[in-house]
């Protein structure tokens, strides 16, 4: 998720559509001889914010591949206004683990000062998840898919034998995965967005349609698959990729992005109870990433010209469901 300069509206062209800009620092963490950034216990730090499903990505692949020891972090206050995301003040009391300044540069305010450390003619936009190299002063990516990627075996050396050997992007389903990672950030991860940021109503109607039907496709997927994961009896990258984005889509997407032609506890069984499978099973990864007061006050508070009073809706509530617990509306059907 990004910031500019300038208002969140300018994300849309003049046919009112969203418009997501490209990541800017694409380096990668290798443990092949000669590597610019090689993996060491340490050297390296993210910086991420607990509202977005782009760095909370990142978050949970940390987690699942036992790198807390290997990769410190930074999660950003909730608020992200006209300088883009800020750290949070020594005397604020957010929720979640290490949200407060940076450890790496205490006098900076905002995550803006590290891109222009960096770069200091820099000219992109100021994104979470950023991962940096402590010991030379540089951002090594800025691109989420990519950093989960680098997460899944270039710290296996300096890793546990169980961490070492969990594999989230398994080969024999390498092709199924890339395939529903294309339809799934198009027209879900990204189509959230493209809805909520619209300026017109044809832009709009253009991006809630395919959302709802590659809901509809994740569905049906899901209600054909016996075990509990996406692709089976193990967490793999499709998971994580669409969690981020369901798991906001009640509390957030439905009333604030204007994405309800359904919402996922009452519209979509199969779909909630995966959703509720990970983050009550697998808590560690999915539950204790998950920060529902970022995500509800980021996004009702940062995005003034969508919510210009910046009222935080009270529901729904619960936040997220006990595992075998369903709406009255969904039960009546089961």
């Amino acid at each position: 998720m990004a910031s500019t300069n300038g208002s969140i509206t300018n994300w849309a062209d003049k046919s009112g559509e969203f418009k997501r800009g490209a990541s800017q620092f694409r380096n990668w963490i290798s443990k092949k001889p000669g590597s610019e950034f090689p993996p060491e216990k340490g050297r390296y730090h993210l910086y991420v914010s607990y509202a977005c499903p782009w760095a909370h990505r990142t978050l949970i692949v940390r987690k699942l591949k036992g790198l807390e020891d290997m990769i410190s972090y930074t999660s950003v206050h909730w608020e992200m206004l006209e300088k883009g995301w800020r750290f949070a003040r020594q005397d604020e009391r957010l929720p979640g683990e290490n949200v407060g300044p940076d450890p790496i540069h205490p006098d900076y305010t905002h995550l803006r000062q590290i891109y222009f450390q960096v770069d200091p003619e820099y000219k992109g936009r100021f994104t979470v998840p950023t991962l940096y190299d402590v010991k030379q002063g540089k951002i090594v990516s800025n691109e989420s898919s990519e950093i989960i990627r680098m997460f899944y075996h270039e710290f296996d050396d300096l890793l546990p034998e169980k961490f070492a050997k969990l594999d989230l992007f398994p080969p024999h389903l390498q092709a199924d995965i890339e395939g529903t990672n294309d339809w799934t950030y198009n027209n879900i991860n990204n189509g959230v967005y493209r809805s909520g940021f619209a300026t017109t109503q044809q832009a709009y109607e253009q991006a809630v349609a395919p959302l709802f039907s590659s809901l509809d496709r994740a569905e049906e997927h899901l209600s054909k698959c016996a075990a509990p994961y996406y692709y089976g009896a193990e967490v793999t990258e499709a998971d994580v990729r669409l969690y981020t984005t369901i798991i906001r889509f009640d509390p957030v997407y439905v009333q604030h992005f204007k994405c309800n032609i359904r919402d996922i506890r009452s519209g979509y069984p199969n779909l909630h109870k995966w959703l509720r499978t990970l983050y009550w099973t697998v808590p560690a990864a999915f539950q204790e990433t998950t920060q529902f007061e970022h995500i509800k006050k980021h996004y009702t508070k940062s995005h003034k010209q969508i919510n210009p009073y910046s009222i935080t809706p009270v529901g729904p509530v619960p936040d997220i469901l006990p595992l075998e617990q369903e709406v009255p509306a969904a039960a009546a059907t089961l």
